[in-house]
């Protein structure tokens, strides 16, 4: 009886043993693992590191880029598009005038009723309509009928609040936010489609002439007066209420800049200067390369899958197209690398872009103590249950990483160009910054410190004297407003 005792004890204890061993060696696999994911998490925080002197060698290569697109086409990365808009709009415009702006899946029409400097803006109405898949793949005569179409449609419920002086024609702005060559104010061929159009016949044709001869066929007294892209609609919308307003910037799904440049400081402009001595130059500056910008193995994969290697290098480290996805790119490391979810990596963390941008700031910007906003969101879009605050405390710091190098290499690029203008001095003058995008708009944490950032690189007394400002619909008022300032009729109030 004793032996039976004494065997079951001694089995007691060897059970007891190996449960303690496998308590100790899944502690240890547990702690190897969040040591692994602390490691990849480090290691990328590392890369991303944006120190005042980093930033300001970015500034200068902008700046350095700007001046080699502006001496010559293909000079540079930058494009530096002239964009012929040489007349700003001043506040003092009156009138009736119309906005088309086509730039995705929707289009939207805008009406505008100008009344010089003492009323300002005073009606805007506009109205958005979805264009069916099978015209973005059809022909371009059928496009252009259908816009046409809407817009005869919204012209005819234009109310007795919108008065159009008798004996004038309607005046347009086109805002179309897709590659043109500009060939003048008011036209410009386009290099290709983007955004899911495919109509091979309107590829190296002008887009503004195609728009004329379906207003025509609908018998509308109508003329488009300019072709803008939204960021320069966003430079004209600023500048109708604030003078200082030189530059703008768009930090939304994509990312473009344009600025106010002396005509004269342009070698490839070859036509005669305008009486502004300006000219509106679009720098397209997505595509800004620089041997200084902060890349990790993610951006490198993600540049090297996308539709475009190489190209708009800057764009996928700022913009909300893919900050979102360069943060699914790091977790599904930490899930193959560091069972950072557990030993099954989530299948819906390998699809790309499954996370975007409005995503991260969910959780970017969660403050609950448990962090609620992050659990949430792995639940609902990576179906990840289960996790801890270590690792959602891990998730919201990897957040804060990407979306600190986003918003301080914007920063970067804006210094670029106050470089250029020679603004990044002592000099006491106004310099406003004209930002419009939904990134911007919406993504506290990233307008934060982009504007810490620029106050930063810039120096107190300089950085007082530099303002961003958030300017709203850009895309479509502004290019009612570029109508307006270049109007065909001398009637129309500028003095």
């Amino acid at each position: 009886m004793r032996k039976v005792v004494l065997g079951t004890a001694v089995a007691f204890v060897a059970a007891g043993c190996a449960v303690a061993a496998l308590i100790v060696r899944h502690r240890m696999r547990k702690s190897g693992r969040l040591a692994r994911a602390r490691a990849i998490v480090k290691e990328i925080e590392e890369k991303c590191e944006t120190p005042i002197a980093k930033l300001q060698l970015v500034a200068d290569d902008m700046m350095a880029e700007m001046h080699a697109g502006l001496a010559d086409e293909g000079g540079s990365k930058l494009k530096m598009l002239i964009t012929y808009v040489n007349n700003l709009p001043t506040g003092h415009e009156k009138g009736l005038f119309y906005a088309l702006d086509l730039g995705g899946t929707n289009f939207r029409v805008i009406r505008v009723q100008l009344g010089g400097k003492e009323l300002g803006v005073v009606k805007q109405e506009a109205e958005e309509v979805s264009i069916p898949p099978h015209l973005m793949v059809g022909s371009s005569h059928e496009l252009f009928d259908f816009i046409a179409t809407r817009l005869a449609k919204f012209i005819a419920s234009e109310s007795e609040e919108f008065k159009l002086p008798e004996g004038r024609q309607r005046e347009l702005g086109f805002t179309f936010s897709f590659p043109v060559r500009q060939i003048s104010l008011a036209s410009g061929t386009l290099i290709k489609w983007t955004k899911g159009f495919s109509i091979e016949e309107t590829v190296g044709e002008d887009v503004v002439a195609e728009l004329n001869k379906a207003i025509e066929r609908q018998g509308l007294d109508l003329h488009v007066t300019a072709l803008v892209n939204d960021t320069v609609g966003t430079l004209a919308g600023g500048r109708y209420y604030d003078k200082d307003v030189h530059a703008s910037v768009i930090l939304g799904t994509g990312t473009n800049a344009a600025y106010v440049e002396r005509a004269d400081a342009i070698p490839k402009w070859h036509g005669l200067l305008p009486k502004s001595g300006e000219m509106v130059i679009n720098m397209e500056w997505g595509n800004f390369v620089s041997s200084h910008l902060p890349l990790t193995e993610y951006d490198l994969s993600l540049d090297a899958e996308s539709l475009n290697p190489g190209e708009q290098v800057f764009e996928k480290l700022i913009s909300g197209m893919y900050l979102g996805e360069i943060l699914r790119r790091v977790l599904l490391k930490l899930a193959e690398e560091a069972s950072f979810f557990g030993d099954i990596v989530p299948p819906k963390l390998s699809i790309p872009f499954i996370l975007r941008t409005p995503h991260m700031s969910s959780m970017h910007h969660d403050t609950s103590s448990d962090l609620r906003a992050v659990a949430s969101k792995l639940k609902d879009i990576l179906e990840i249950t289960n996790t801890s605050l270590k690792t959602r405390k891990m998730v919201v710091e990897l957040c804060d990483i990407i979306i600190k190098r986003g918003a301080r290499l914007s920063a970067a690029g804006m210094v670029g160009i106050l470089k250029k203008l020679g603004r990044d001095s002592g000099e006491k003058q106004r310099f406003v910054i004209a930002v419009d995008g939904g990134l911007f708009e919406h993504y506290t944490l990233f307008r934060e410190c982009l504007e810490g950032s620029l106050a930063e690189i810039l120096g107190t007394e300089v950085a007082s004297s530099v303002i961003i400002t958030h300017a709203n619909d850009g895309s479509g008022i502004g290019a009612a407003l570029i109508a307006a300032s270049n109007s065909q009729y001398s009637l129309v109030e500028t003095s």
